[in-house]
């Protein structure tokens, strides 16, 4: 008996212990129907709650005098383009004002002596009115003492804050300079412009007050400086670098578009400093260069190569991604042999000729630029050969480098250069190379000039204010050494903790995190803007001028070529380019006049240049970690606009193509297609069909296009006709925020309701309400839009500014009536509308509970936030229970301060979108749980959206959306009170035998047992459940490839190819070896005996930054611990720990794989039953709801396989990203504009300008400098 009582106890067992390798056992088996209950019960419920919560019957009852009205998206993208051409014709006008101001004030004045004791107001040196802190800039530099003059203080003035000119203290009195750091202010030419130029003021204020929406205005000289309206204080942290001449706006319009090779010598003479020279000088030449340049770089020695290999025998666009691959192959090209300068020309020659030929590349000016030493003889012959059979098609602009150079040298390479409308310069240093470089924009622009009559107006590419791009490699820098200094710091504080594999692995997350790919909201620290600018013309035609001559190796003079005058005929001839006029476009502006609330939900409208490049998209992601991207301002209509034709990364099928020509080519046209698009920080993506309406904005280089949905973007709502904003202001008295509109209310802050031209507010919610208590009083008139006024153009030249016809002109102009405001009708009509028809939305969520039931319903949630977000921008409210009113450090935190954007935010778009998958549905979504943001679970909200649609039977279009946010755990809550039992009455979800979640339709979790799991991806936690899903076509992947990312290369270490290994190198390591042993042998000796063998140091609270600070000006940093030579060993672990990989942002292209729900058979593919341990779950979609609930059977094991993500992973392709870019070029369409030539340039003698050393006090300070450099 006690035999058969122990083989059964061991029977039991044995059984039990099966559990782990089989399914579950039978009694704690759940069944098909009891997750079909589950998902039925938890669905109606949340649907029940949500009706009462919502109030979405009043919502629909509240449109239903709303009427439908088709959406014409012909009519309504030629609308737009005309408002935007409108508003363009109001800057050009301002800017064809200040350039005859500036031309004839010019003519008059610039030949004035400059009084002794002028001032005038300079940017950098103006006080603001409320900071004492001084701040970074860049002083004028320092002069020798025996050249020292007295110059006067420069003007002080009031600076205001000004919310038009984002928020920056400015003076709307008058304008103030900019001069650049490598310009002289009080440099004779300099100071003479800066004089005649303080008349345009006038011209300023005129077109700021007969335009209120004019932002910047500016005047920008050919010699450096620029004067600006209105005046404010120049910011430059850490150092300022802007000149003005380097910027788009100066440089297009300065000169048509030019195919420039750049040969550099790269002969063993080309060593040294020479060598930094001539790597300066092409850096400098590149920067000159726009979009509608094309350049190439080759150097030459025996042979001719290509700077960058793959831009081999071609030009290449100047892009900002090219011009970078362009600068980064200087570093690579050694110098050796003897310079082959006749297979360099030739090379150049043969390459223009063929793009001159094939009207390729920028089809205007060509130019070479030869970078060199010294040449042994003109190669006249190749000229002949090459450039001047054609008519000198072709300029040669010469540099001559080096402080020791030969009259011959002089004189071949300057000839070069003259014979070929050219211009030579000498350079002996690298601090001049940056203003003689310029001295080719002047030459391109002759033509220009001497032809007079023409303006052309020049439209930029986006860009980001005052910033310079190559700031964006300097910050991330300093970001980097301030780590690296962290690391430092935290190594020699506890080396045990930072040795730790902890640590390392935290540290490691955070160098990913850092790296990571994400979009920057707001983007407040730039403003992206386009500009608008003219050249304007030196009307004078002679002038004396003075140049350098060698008269041997070591003696220059300067010699001044009179104008003189010969038979009625002045000889000496000159076309100067004054400068470039402008203002700025904030690209905010245009896109209030594209009117969103017209195109509705998930459309949008965007711009396009002639070179296919977004000037304006809502996927334009131009910053990351607050950093500009180093091509942000080329990214092209095809990398935005993301086609659904499942082709790899950068395999653009020939419909996209050729839908990409039409819009470029500026044609009117329509087109549906298939698309795919990322949401919610590129972690969600759909699919739909979107049609498209594009026109070209005339005068312009852009194309306007909306993107339209096919189904519910045919037909938007209106408000009845009769439903008069005065009309309603009789019947109601007063129209005013307060009648209907609560204080839980907010407008979308980035469309134009109305707009006051004088007056500023805190919010747009301030000054909607201005505007509405406005409209309600007698004799309002809803304002015309601005229309430039006539523009008179000074025919012939006259200096007419002193006439009395002149006179009359600007009383003429000055007597416009100036609009102190502008208002969108339709926008505000709807608004109202829509804040009438909710105004019942004021009352709590309890005073609308229909029931008792209801009431109980609402206190066992307990906070709760009801909203609505209507389709004219308007979000409403409401909490429980409610909140006494929020002061002003908590009322950020409101619902509708947090997402105020109505129906940009993501739950309205994705609510709106489900619509046509349930109409009866609610969107559920918790905040998503990453590395970068983790997830608080313990006060996480869940949000649940609902659209509101109206119709007239065969027509409907979304109204509004309505919501409602509540706490996370209430849900867990809920959700595992359902699901605690089942048929048999046993634990079910309850159980450690089973797992159960709640997924969304993209595959994110939002509720799980285990509450870390939630926002998290249900692929990385149960990746071969997802495996099966997506198998089984419950989840199809979406393919999104990122083409605006940012990779990072590693650093490469300074090249000390320069460097010859002469004997006096020898010396000087030799030297540097004993100097340093000297140091740290003093140094162990004396920190030896000073301190004892204690270290402590005590930076808790230390950040990178503050590190990076301590860093530059702390001195006591040395460790006395390291005073030690460290062992090898050491040395390897302090490498690998301690020191940072630095690296280089790079353009780069990301994918990534996302997932949606495929509603197609959904419960086909849902009701499958369990098979043990071959199909371990149940999935079921939860009613009324886009989640899913999946049931796991925990006692089968998890299949091995790779874990699924969503993060995005580099692109990896054989060539770089602009080499591939080159090696598959997109259709661009040229500019109209190309003055290239003309007949009289050839009597302009001018063609070169030489370096004279001067003598310098400090040579002896200095040689010790160089001295200590070079040991």
């Amino acid at each position: 008996m006690c035999k058969l009582v122990g083989t059964f106890v061991l029977l039991l067992l044995l059984s039990l212990d099966s559990r782990d390798c089989s399914a579950s056992s039978q009694d704690d088996k759940i069944t098909l129907n009891s997750v079909q209950h589950w998902a039925v019960k938890l669905g109606s419920e949340l649907s029940s709650f949500g009706e009462v919560i919502t109030r979405k019957k009043r919502v629909q009852e509240s449109f239903k005098s709303a009427q439908m009205e088709s959406r014409d998206g012909e009519k309504l993208v030629q609308s737009m383009a005309d408002d935007i051409r409108a508003m363009m014709e109001l800057k050009v006008s301002a800017v064809k004002r200040i350039v005859e101001a500036a031309e004839n004030m010019a003519f008059d004045k610039q030949s004035e002596p400059v009084p002794e004791d002028y001032q005038f107001y300079n940017s950098k040196e103006m006080d603001e009115p409320y900071d004492e802190v001084s701040i970074t800039t860049t002083a004028e530099p320092d002069f020798n003492l025996e050249n020292w003059i007295v110059r006067p203080p420069t003007k002080s003035a009031h600076l205001q804050l000004n919310a038009h000119f984002y928020n920056i203290p400015v003076n709307t009195n008058f304008s103030s300079v900019h001069v650049p750091t490598n310009v002289y202010a009080w440099a004779d030419d300099v100071i003479k412009g800066i004089h005649w130029s303080e008349g345009l003021d006038t011209h300023f204020i005129n077109n700021y007050q007969s335009d209120p929406t004019l932002s910047w205005q500016y005047f920008g000289s050919s010699t450096g400086f620029m004067r600006h309206y209105p005046a404010m204080k120049w910011r430059a942290d850490p150092v300022d670098i802007y000149d003005c001449r380097t910027r788009a706006w100066y440089m297009e319009a300065a000169a048509s578009p030019k195919d420039v090779v750049i040969l550099v010598d790269r002969s063993g003479s080309m060593t040294g400093q020479r060598r930094d020279i001539a790597k300066h000088v092409v850096t400098n030449i590149l920067d000159t260069l726009g979009n509608n340049d094309f350049v190439n770089v080759m150097t030459f020695a025996d042979t001719v190569e290509e700077i960058v290999p793959c831009f081999e025998d071609s030009l290449v666009q100047a892009t900002m991604g090219n011009l970078r691959e362009l600068k980064l192959g200087l570093d690579n090209f050694e110098t050796m042999e003897i310079a082959n300068f006749s297979a360099a020309l030739t090379r150049a020659f043969e390459l223009l000729e063929i793009y001159r030929n094939n009207s390729g590349g920028a089809n205007c000016n060509q130019a070479i630029m030869l970078v060199t030493d010294g040449v042994p003889y003109n190669y006249k012959e190749l000229f002949e050969k090459y450039n001047w059979k054609y008519d000198t098609p072709v300029r040669v602009f010469t540099y001559l480098i080096g402080r020791e150079v030969k009259v011959a040298d002089v004189r071949e390479v300057k000839w070069m250069a003259c014979a070929n409308r050219g211009f030579y310069v000498h350079l002996s240093t690298l601090a001049e190379v940056r203003e003689r470089v310029l001295e080719h924009v002047n030459v391109l622009a002759r033509p220009l000039v001497l032809q007079r009559e023409t303006h052309p107006v020049v439209w930029t590419p986006v860009y980001a204010n005052v910033t310079d791009p190559k700031v964006a490699d300097y910050l991330w820098e300093q970001r980097e050494r301030a780590e690296q200094k962290e690391r430092f710091m935290s190594q020699r504080r506890d080396k045990t903790h930072f040795n730790s594999e902890t640590e390392q692995n935290r540290r490691w997350k955070i160098t990913q995190m850092k790296q990571g790919q994400y979009s920057e909201l707001g983007n407040s620290q730039y403003q992206l803007m386009t500009s608008v600018s003219m050249p304007v013309y030196d009307l004078r035609h002679n002038e004396n001028i003075t140049e350098n001559v060698l008269i041997n190796e070591a003696y220059w003079v300067s010699v001044t070529k009179e104008s003189v005058e010969e038979n009625g005929q002045k000889e000496m001839r000159i076309a100067r380019l004054l400068g470039v006029a402008g203002t700025d476009v904030a690209l905010s502006e245009i896109q209030a006049l594209m009117t969103p609330y017209k195109i509705g939900v998930n459309g949008y409208a965007f711009i396009v240049t002639n070179n296919g490049y977004i000037l304006i998209h809502p996927d334009l992601r131009p910053v990351y970690q607050q950093i500009l991207k180093p091509s942000y301002n080329s990214v092209d209509m095809i990398e935005v606009e993301l086609f659904d034709d499942d082709r790899g990364p950068r395999n653009f099928s020939k419909e996209l193509t050729a839908l990409r020509q039409e819009i470029i080519d500026q044609r009117t046209g329509n087109k549906i297609m298939n698309v795919k698009y990322h949401m919610d920080d590129m972690k969600r993506a759909s699919r739909a069909k979107k049609h498209y309406f594009w026109t070209g904005i005339s005068e312009s280089p852009f194309t306007l296009v909306v993107a339209i949905p096919e189904n519910y973007g045919r037909h938007r709502i209106t408000p009845p006709p009769n439903d008069d904003i005065h009309r309603l202001s009789l019947t109601f008295k007063n129209i005013s925020a307060q009648q209907f509109l609560s204080d839980k209310w907010s407008v979308h802050p980035d469309w134009l309701y109305c707009r006051h031209y004088e007056r500023s507010f805190s919010s747009p919610e301030e000054e909607l309400s201005y505007f509405l208590e406005r409209v309600a009083r007698p004799g309002w008139r809803w304002p015309a839009k601005p229309r430039p006024p006539e523009h008179h153009k000074n025919k012939g030249h006259e200096r007419h500014n002193g006439t009395s016809d002149g006179r009359e002109r600007t009383k003429a102009s000055n007597s416009t009536p100036r609009n102190e405001y502008y208002c969108d009708h339709g926008l505000m009509q709807a608004l109202v509308y829509d804040a009438i028809n909710t105004a019942w939305f004021n009352k709590s969520i309890t005073e609308s509970a229909s029931n008792e039931t209801a009431l109980k319903f609402i206190e066992r949630f307990g906070y709760i936030v009801a909203f609505i977000a209507t389709h004219s921008g308007l979000t409403r409210w409401q909490t429980h229970p409610p909140r006494e009113q929020e002061n002003s450090s908590d009322s950020r935190f409101e619902f509708g301060k947090q997402w105020p954007r109505a129906i940009d935010e993501v739950w309205y778009r994705r609510a709106v979108e489900q619509h046509y998958v349930d109409p009866l549905s609610y969107v559920y979504s918790v905040e998503m749980n990453t590395e970068k943001v983790p997830l608080n679970v313990s006060t996480a909200v869940v949000t649940a959206a609902h659209a509101v649609f109206h119709g007239d039977g065969h027509r409907k279009a979304p109204a509004a959306v309505v919501g409602y946010q509540f706490q996370h755990d209430r849900l867990a809550e809920w959700f595992f009170n359902i699901t605690a039992t089942c048929d048999n009455n046993k634990g079910c979800c309850a159980s450690n035998a089973w797992d159960c979640f709640l997924v969304d339709s993209n595959g994110w979790i939002i509720v799980s047992e285990d509450g870390n799991h939630t926002g998290l991806f249900f692929g990385k936690i149960r990746p071969d459940i997802m495996t099966r899903l997506v198998e089984d076509e419950v989840y199809k992947t979406i393919h999104i490839v990122d083409y605006q990312a940012v990779c990072f290369r590693e650093k490469k270490t300074t090249n000390p190819a320069a460097t010859l290994l002469t004997p006096l190198e020898n010396v000087r390591l030799v030297l540097a070896w004993f100097l340093a042993t000297s140091v740290w042998l003093y140094n162990t000796i004396t920190v030896g005996l000073a301190q004892g063998s204690v270290y402590t140091f005590d930076d808790e609270n230390v950040t990178p930054t503050v590190a990076y600070q301590n860093y530059e000006n702390d001195e006591d940093t040395d460790d006395p611990f390291l005073t030690k030579p460290p062992t090898a060993r050491v040395e390897r672990d302090f490498e690998k720990l301690v020191l940072i990989n630095r690296t280089r942002p790079t353009p780069c292209d990301r994918e990534m794989y996302l997932y949606q729900l495929d509603y197609s058979n959904l419960n086909e593919k849902l009701n499958k039953p369990l098979k043990e341990c071959e199909r371990p779950f149940y999935v079921q979609l939860v009613n009324f709801t886009n989640m899913l609930l999946v049931v796991v059977d925990t006692n089968c094991p998890k299949e091995e396989g790779s874990v699924f993500s969503v993060e995005p992973t580099e692109v990896l392709y054989n060539e770089t990203l602009p080499c591939l870019k080159h090696i598959h070029p997109l259709y661009r369409k040229q500019p109209v504009s190309c003055i290239r030539s003309h007949p009289e340039e050839s009597n302009i003698d001018m063609c070169g300008r030489a370096s004279i050393p001067g003598r310098n006090m400090f040579w002896i300070p200095l040689a010790v400098v160089s001295i200590y450099t070079y040991l």
